[in-house]
């Protein structure tokens, strides 16, 4: 889906200010509320604005250790065999299909650092890890930045 200028306005705002109400964002962007409301439900039905839910921050509630796991998973199982395995364990916030010389790209947060060697044990026990190489993040400087992506997009349009 295309974006234009005042869907990244639009999403910027609520970025800015999640609490506000569409009649705000219409007040302040300068445009029908009826618009504001069509473009927002307009980019949810695309995929564009994928979620309106709060993202906690797990250090602020005592996991305050993260870590990027390379993991080579037992190719005969199947991925969905895999990722139910892996989701039943709550310290893995995120988990992908990657390219390389591993199969996943798994992100876990934990309350120290033998407790994320508890939660690498727990990963290795479900029997479908082969290997795992982790990483631990000392410090985090970007996350989860996509606007200035969806911004920079409506200006090459």
């Amino acid at each position: 889906m295309l974006v234009d200028a005042l869907d990244a306005k639009i999403v910027r705002f609520f970025t800015d200010s999640p609490r506000s109400s569409v009649l705000e964002a219409s007040r302040v962007l300068k445009v029908a509320r009826a618009t504001v409301q069509s473009r927002i439900d307009r980019m949810i039905e695309n995929g564009v604005i994928g979620s309106w839910v709060p993202q906690p921050d797990p250090a602020s509630f005592g996991f305050p250790v993260v870590a990027f796991c390379s993991v080579t998973i037992t190719q005969e199982i199947g991925h969905d065999a895999i990722i139910e395995s892996l989701s039943a364990i709550p310290e893995i916030i995120e988990v992908h299909t990657v390219t390389g010389n591993s199969d996943l790209m798994v992100r876990i947060a934990a309350r120290s650092n033998p407790d994320m060697q508890r939660v690498l044990d727990a990963m290795i026990a479900t029997k479908s890890v082969v290997r795992c190489s982790s990483v631990i993040v000392l410090n985090s400087h970007i996350q989860g930045r996509t606007l200035p992506l969806m911004e920079a997009a409506v200006k090459t349009v």
